[in-house]
């Protein structure tokens, strides 16, 4: 498979780790993402970079003052725009724009790859980042999530004002009801009862009796290669080396994120997903076991961006063929 040519000016995919400092909670005004919120608040900066400044917003975009601040917030949360001048990131113009690989997220791995870069984004979704790194537990209550965040924040924030309970509360109770389909209940406004598009990947359940959820590691075979191996991408690029120890792909390290908690895979899965990352676009990676220590090797520096071209441009053949 011959790897895509990428133009100079394509977003090189930088990711950054976890920093007790930069934190953000409750910019989400309790909405979680809906399905188009991401196109619709995209197209609309791209017309107008200003368009959340503007009067305007709210008969542009068709909903209400707090929805405006909320799409605001989820197209910055997942590195769509620039999070300091309000303009497209590189990366956004290429997935979103209506010349852009997927500009209303038909296909689903584009909503893996916004998972992604939503879980790993420390200082703007740091709940997120918490929850898919570093909150392990297979099944767990609302309350019992709110209360582990608020232990976390407690314990890693020291230099500055930390957020109240209730904000923290918010971000606890709203993101598995994101990541979960929600239950039938005729007492539900129909706005509130959609599905966000991040629950298709099944990364978080209900329980039966819809009193807690689960969010258990699995093989995740609907996982594209090509969105992993960009996640994977980001960390040799992120952490500056050439070889990588599997655990560290698996588990989240040194403030890092990692790929394997990320999305919920089990070690095997993980594994399973590297071998096959191997052969995807060869030449660049490779699994060696050195002195007892299964590691994954990078032979050829490659921008991270890579691997979703060549998703994209993958399923585009066979959609013609």
């Amino acid at each position: 498979m011959t790897p895509i040519i990428l133009d100079d000016n394509v977003q090189k995919g930088v990711l950054m780790k976890f920093n007790a400092e930069s934190m953000a909670f409750g910019r989400h005004e309790t909405f979680a993402l809906r399905y188009g919120w991401l196109s619709k608040g995209f197209q609309a900066v791209v017309k107008n970079s200003k368009i959340f400044k503007s009067e305007d917003a709210t008969v542009v975009l068709g909903v209400g003052k707090n929805m405006v601040a909320a799409i605001k917030y989820w197209l910055r949360a997942c590195q769509m725009i620039d999070s300091d001048t309000g303009k497209p990131t590189d990366l956004g113009e290429h997935l979103l724009s209506k010349r852009g690989f997927d500009p209303y997220l038909e296909d689903e791995a584009t909503i893996w790859l916004l998972h992604w870069l939503l879980a790993t984004n420390a200082e703007l979704a740091t709940s997120w980042f918490w929850f898919f790194n570093r909150y392990h537990k297979p099944e767990f209550t609302g309350q019992q999530l709110t209360t582990a965040l608020i232990d976390y924040v407690n314990d890693r924030v020291h230099n500055r004002k930390k957020p109240s309970p209730s904000t923290l509360k918010n971000d606890a109770l709203l993101l598995p009801k994101m990541y979960s389909r929600s239950k039938s209940n005729t007492r539900t406004p129909i706005e509130d009862a959609l599905d966000s598009p991040f629950a298709l990947l099944k990364l978080v359940s209900q329980s039966a009796s819809g009193r807690s959820y689960q969010s258990i590691p699995q093989a995740r075979s609907q996982l594209p290669l090509g969105i992993f191996g960009f996640a994977v991408c980001q960390m040799f690029a992120a952490k500056g080396v050439v070889a990588l120890p599997i655990e560290d792909l698996m588990y989240s390290r040194d403030e890092f994120p990692a790929p394997g908690s990320v999305f919920r895979l089990t070690e095997n899965g993980l594994v399973a997903k590297l071998e096959r990352l191997v052969d995807y676009i060869p030449g660049i990676f490779e699994i060696r076991d050195t002195a007892g220590q299964h590691q994954l090797y990078r032979s050829e520096k490659v921008e991270p961006f890579t691997f979703i071209a060549q998703h994209y441009a993958t399923t585009k053949k066979r959609k013609a063929a």
